[in-house]
């Protein structure tokens, strides 16, 4: 196996003055894939992204030679001003405060979306042009930034393997559908054969968001795209657990730390400096928190470190000048000679400072808006192996899902979250060390070497469930044997179902007519010696009556209650209607269609059928479920049963169905039957066939058909074949 990660940055910083040399990139995305690799002992892996710094193409050229002498890693060139639009502009204007559930700020600009399609493209080509991609190479795409990536890749290689993980939360619907390019991003996710989130609640949201703006639905997670099988699923990242529990060599730093604050209590803040981390909610309830609680004046300090980010941008500037007068205000009301309330740093501190604090710190607050893991609560609970400290989290922190002992607050309530500071700062050390003993069990057990481990098992699951599904496929190969026993054969049985196979799924039934190409192959073919072709379809006879008046073949309506004779073109009924049951089936149909806008109700002579496939997906969802709910009480211990089909829920008479008048065409002694359908009243047929006989179902999906053809136009294109042997 190959692994081969791309993300937006390189994994190191390269000094771009010879003579070069490189230095790791912090940030917990990098240092978590990093660790998982090291730990799974995966030596053939390579790492592509930008270099993250601005240069001149010659100089890229440059440092490309000595990235390629020294490690396996492939710099991506971007030009300074493409770069400014796709990473300041789409990424951090759209993106980043959309996803976070923050529209109010974010920015919709054609040129910023232009620029994301072009960077896309442009790691596409590069890393199309420097590795050669195989069925061994799997390649791991992370991140909002490269949402457009694994559909490019596929329209490219269709059967590269694609794994696509993001780190940051996935939006309800109807935050998300606000973006203008909302269906290209979603096209792009598509791409993949796995796609991980972090929490449930991110899964979910993708889940409905596919429903809601493209209509797809899908299934255990699982869902069928162009042809493909997709896995959607969680994998909360966790980290590496023994580095942050078992570090030594720090403990002159903690003192100091204690020291410098005259061994009071600490509370401790560290965040990148962005909107969504609530930097500024935590000081207006410190400063709550040292109004309301006089006698914690002078004894307690809150150590914010506030780590640069995007200092370009004046968004952030502005923030940060907030954050900084706010501390002062408080400083100047609070403070004196002997206490500052509240110390400010803005840097970054290596991994042994932060570990120095967090050990040194009594609470920390980590109080995101919105955060899609927050790697910071875990490590703070790892590094407390003396098992002591308090942790408040907020609940939108995608780590809360899993550090429920925490202090859980609203960040956005100024007096729980001072209430919460309190409660911290009072906590006994028996309730300190039962809490973190039950955290630090979880976070060990799901460490980032799990959490890499189940994305690749998924991701190998779902590529045998692809390859699976491609071995029943019609290649080439099956199509000359198909053909070979359709020329060797004496008597030739075709068994064909309407919608979706002669003609493509309409919005609206009446919409999906015979075309005339398609009449003159079903002319052909029923006209060919010693074949019989049965249309075979769950519509009213008068439907299909009217379509093939004019072909000698069988029509078969309402899923066998009613079959028309091949030569006198007469119809008989197999079933007996039950008027009184039928009546009550349809109010209760008719009284959902209130409650389901764009459903409606077809009474047919032997059965009744509830349509919405014009319907909004979510809704239709918890009608039919209520619907169907209802009808199954009301056919129990009757001759009817309830039938789910392609956005058509049908009652119908049991004793009947696509089955059972397959299996008696099948008794009149033919040597060759071919049986093709889409839809899950179809199943019944494959089911009831002989076991020779040649099954294909349209799409891919779960079938008990032999075979599948891609779409209605393959079908088409196979009748031709067998016109053409004559």
């Amino acid at each position: 196996m190959k692994l081969v990660i791309v993300a937006n940055r390189l994994p190191i910083v390269v000094k771009t003055i010879e003579p070069f040399f490189a230095l790791q990139s912090p940030g917990g995305l990098v240092s978590g894939i990093l660790t998982f690799l090291k730990k799974a002992n995966i030596s053939n892996w390579l790492w592509m992204g930008w270099l993250g710094t601005n240069i001149k193409k010659n100089e890229f050229n440059k440092i490309k030679e000595f990235i390629h002498r020294e490690y396996n890693y492939i710099p991506v060139y971007i030009s300074d001003k493409l770069m400014d639009r796709f990473y300041n502009g789409f990424c951090n204007k759209t993106l980043w405060p959309l996803f976070h559930s923050m529209p109010a700020i974010a920015n919709y600009e054609r040129i910023d979306w232009e620029s994301y399609v072009e960077v896309n493209r442009i790691f596409a080509d590069t890393l199309l042009q420097s590795i050669d991609i195989d069925t061994k190479t799997y390649i791991w795409i992370h991140d909002y930034h490269l949402m457009l990536l694994p559909k490019i890749i596929r329209e490219r290689v269709f059967n590269a393997n694609i794994g696509f993980f993001l780190h940051i939360p996935f939006p309800p619907p109807e935050i998300f559908s606000l973006l203008p390019w909302k269906k290209e991003l979603l096209h792009g996710l598509l791409g993949s054969d796995l796609i991980g989130f972090h929490i449930y609640e991110y899964t979910i949201n993708f889940l409905r968001t596919l429903v809601r703006v493209l209509r797809i639905e899908s299934n255990i997670r699982e869902l069928f795209y162009q042809d493909r099988i997709i896995r959607v699923d969680t994998f909360p990242m966790g980290i590496d657990f023994k580095l942050f529990n078992s570090m030594t060599g720090i403990d002159d730093k903690i003192e100091n730390i204690k020291k410098a604050v005259s061994n009071k209590k600490i509370i401790f803040s560290v965040d990148r400096l962005d909107y969504t981390k609530g930097i500024y909610n935590r000081l207006l309830a410190y400063e709550e928190f040292l109004k309301t609680n006089e006698n914690f004046r002078g004894k307690v300090v809150l150590i914010m470190n506030v780590v640069p980010s995007r200092e370009n941008v004046e968004h952030y500037a502005r923030m940060k000048r907030q954050i900084e007068e706010k501390i002062s205000q408080i400083n100047g009301t609070f403070g004196n000679i002997e206490w500052v309330p509240v110390i400010y740093q803005y840097k970054s501190l290596d991994i042994q400072d932060l570990v120095a604090y967090y050990r040194a710190s009594d609470v920390i607050l980590i109080t995101p808006f919105k955060d899609g893991m927050n790697l910071i609560a875990k490590e703070f609970v790892a590094s407390r192996s003396d098992l002591k400290g308090v942790l408040i989290l907020s609940e939108f922190a995608g780590s809360s899902k899993e550090l429920g002992e925490a202090i859980i607050v609203n960040p956005n309530s100024i007096d729980e979250l001072c209430e919460a500071i309190k409660v911290a700062l009072t906590s006994s050390l028996e309730e300190q060390k039962s809490k973190l003993k039950v955290m630090q069990e979880r976070l060990e057990k799901y460490d980032i070497l799990k959490w890499g481990n189940d994305f690749m098992e998924a991701f190998n699951i779902i590529l045998s469930k692809r390859n699976f599904f491609k071995t029943k496929e019609i290649d080439e190969i099956i199509l000359q044997k198909i053909i070979s026993n359709f020329k060797i054969s004496k008597k030739k049985l075709f068994l064909l179902d309407y919608d979706g196979t002669l003609v493509a799924i309409k919005n609206s039934p009446e919409l999906a007519i015979l075309d005339q190409e398609v009449k003159e192959i079903l002319f052909k073919l029923s006209n060919l010696k010693d074949s019989k072709v049965v249309i075979i379809s769950g519509r009213r006879k008068d439907e299909l009556e009217e379509y093939f008046k004019d072909l000698n073949v069988v029509v078969v309506a309402e899923h066998g209650c009613w079959v028309r004779d091949q030569y006198s073109g007469s119809w008989k009924a197999t079933c007996t209607p039950n008027n009184e049951i039928k009546k009550k089936i349809k109010e209760i149909m008719e009284y959902y269609t209130y409650k389901l806008p764009f459903s409606f109700v077809e009474e047919k002579d032997f059965t009744v059928a509830f349509h919405y496939r014009l319907s909004e997906i979510e809704l239709a969802g918890s009608r039919i479920a209520e619907l169907l709910d209802e009808l199954k009480f009301l056919v129990s211990n009757t001759e009817y049963g309830v039938l789910m089909g392609n956005k058509v829920l049908e009652v119908r008479p049991l004793a009947v169905n696509k089955g059972t008048i397959s299996y008696s065409f099948t008794q009149q002694g033919y040597d060759f039957v071919l049986a093709i359908g889409d839809d899950t009243t179809d199943e019944d047929m494959f089911k009831a066939l002989p076991s020779d006989s040649i099954t294909i179902k349209v799409g891919l999906g779960p079938s008990y058909a032999k075979y599948y053809l891609p779409s209605q136009t393959e079908v088409i294109k196979l009748l031709k074949k067998f016109v053409e042997q004559n």
